[in-house]
């Protein structure tokens, strides 16, 4: 790291020359634009990293979690109306309401190209509450549909609003931009699975509120009506706290001094991603789409959103079919969100543990097989209802598989068109994935939906294979990398430093980070691929 003046111009005067041979200077990452202003850098400490972190962790995650909350709230309160009259009062017959559930990832699937491009031009913060705000408005108007073709209007739109966020109760292309732009790689998986362990604490405190906003007696909204209203104004009031708080970039941040932003930047130059740029590249789309790990990911989101949106459009419904009535279908869903809650943050912190991502996924697909196989073969009647609950409980462990796969991608892309495009992609499959889920499943086919069930188990059979060729290409591409390196003179082997505790840098001890070449690249908005310094996480 420069630690003077005349290190700082070498460091810069290295960067410019760097970024001409990709290209243009202006393309380069923003960041360099903010070292070039302050005429210095700083130095990653234990300390000074650790301040910084604390700083982000109280001022954007609770953002980040409210907003996870309220999306995955939003899209389950069809499920919640669903037990509630909603197929009987708005007179759903066939496949109807399962359309309910598909379109909206119809919707993502549609406006996923249109959001990769403005997530890389427009200020990321002002886009997460316009978003919130306009898709909050849908779900209050969605109160005044009372027949199927004004249901899927709304649902529809709803999708398209919400397609920058989420793509299911699943990922989103806004977060993992924000994921990338304020956590270390080490630190990634248990940021990513903190809140997308939101969907455990939505199934549990939607589940409440759903409880205590059913007995509501109301001359004038039928009990699905006032779900819609409640929670599409709250999703409303809370758009305005995020355009008030959430910052468009770790170099916006007011919460940041011009010191810390400089500890910022160091951060995230260990990621060797870079922070963040406006400049649409082709030449990274290009990349991307002949990228292998690209589609890996791609069939990994495919096959798991198949059961996330089946499971999660007729869950309340699956277990409503042990032979509960609607209130205790409803308390016997927290469970299902306990179990989500654990899953997840379990994954997460045994991804950051053991960091790889590969056999902590393996693990987290036996539960749902083992899940599949008890709901198909015990049988459903009063004598079996504690079985079956354990049953459906297991295959809830599936949420915790779809925050690693993205964070696998996020932690193994870099290149600032090259990780919206990817995460486009992902977000094409799981939308995929998500439209035929509900299908699979028809309210014709209670109590046993035997056709989802177990279509659901081999695709979770499916899933283990995928995970395994994905590490060996990963580790194909780190040989390529390391035989790069010794080909320029470099280290053959290096530390990937984004993934291991920041130490003191003491001359004497180790170092945070390393001084030299293999930083060279790590600030000018080069894909993985092309730059040999990067190192796959497995």
């Amino acid at each position: 790291m420069p630690q003077n003046q005349e290190d700082f111009v070498e460091t810069v005067d290295k960067a410019n020359a760097q970024a001409r041979c990709h290209g243009d200077v202006a393309q380069r990452d923003q960041a360099v634009n903010l070292i070039e202003e302050t005429g210095h850098t700083v130095i990653l400490t234990p300390e000074n990293n650790a301040r910084v972190l604390r700083k982000i962790d109280l001022s954007i995650l609770p953002l980040i979690l409210g907003i996870y909350f309220l999306q995955a709230l939003d899209k389950a309160t069809i499920a919640y109306g669903s037990v509630f009259g909603l197929i009987d009062k708005a007179h759903l017959h066939g496949l109807e309401y399962s359309w309910l559930g598909s379109v909206v990832y119809l919707a993502q699937l549609v406006v996923q190209p249109i959001v990769a491009y403005i997530l890389v031009k427009v200020p990321l913060g002002k886009f997460l509450a316009i978003s919130v705000f306009v898709w909050g408005l849908v779900l209050s108007a969605m109160t005044a549909a009372t027949t199927f073709p004004g249901l899927l209007v709304c649902r529809m739109l709803l999708g398209a609003f919400e397609a920058g966020i989420v793509g299911n109760i699943n990922k989103a292309p806004a977060f993992i931009a924000v994921t990338q732009m304020w956590w270390r790689r080490r630190e990634q998986p248990m940021r990513l699975g903190a809140w997308y362990a939101m969907n455990g604490i939505t199934n549990m405190v939607g589940s409440l509120l759903t409880y205590a906003l059913g007995h509501i007696q109301s001359p004038v909204f039928e009990a699905y009506q006032i779900i819609f209203l409640f929670f599409g104004l709250i999703t409303v009031a809370f758009s305005f706290v995020v355009l008030a708080f959430m910052p468009d970039s770790p170099l916006t941040a007011k919460y940041l001094k011009k010191e810390d932003k400089l500890v910022a930047i160091e951060r995230l130059r260990m990621n060797q991603q870079g922070i963040k740029s406006t400049v649409w590249k082709w030449d990274h789309i290009k990349e991307a789409c002949l990228d292998l790990k690209t589609w890996l990911w791609f069939a990994m989101l495919f096959v798991i959103s198949i059961p996330s949106g089946g499971i999660s459009t007729f869950g309340p419904l699956i277990v409503q079919s042990f032979g509960f009535d609607q209130f205790k279908t409803v308390l016997f869903n927290i469970p299902f969100g306990a179990v989500q809650l654990v899953s997840t943050v379990g994954g997460a912190w045994l991804a950051m543990v053991w960091k790889v991502k590969g056999p902590v996924l393996m693990l987290l697909s036996i539960p749902p097989i083992i899940g599949c196989v008890m709901l198909l073969t015990i049988a459903h009647d009063g004598s079996h209802r504690g079985p079956l609950l354990v049953g459906y409980y297991l295959i809830s462990v599936y949420p915790g598989i779809t925050p690693l796969i993205y964070s696998w991608s996020a932690a193994n892309t870099a290149g600032e068109t090259k990780k919206k495009v990817t995460t486009a992609v992902l977000i094409v499959g799981q939308c995929t994935g998500n439209v035929i889920g509900p299908t699979l499943y028809t309210t014709a086919e209670a109590p046993l939906y035997t056709r989802g069930l177990r279509s659901n188990l081999a695709l979770f059979v499916i899933l283990i294979a995928l995970y395994a060729i994905n590490a060996v290409y990963l580790y194909i591409l780190n040989t390529r990398h390391q035989q790069e390196r010794e080909r320029l003179g470099k280290e053959r082997k290096v530390i990937d430093w984004s993934m291991q505790v920041v130490r003191t840098v003491d001359k004497d001890k180790e170092t945070a980070l390393p001084a030299g070449e293999t930083q060279d690249n790590s600030l000018n908005d080069v894909t993985d691929i092309k730059n040999e310094d990067f190192v796959y996480v497995y």
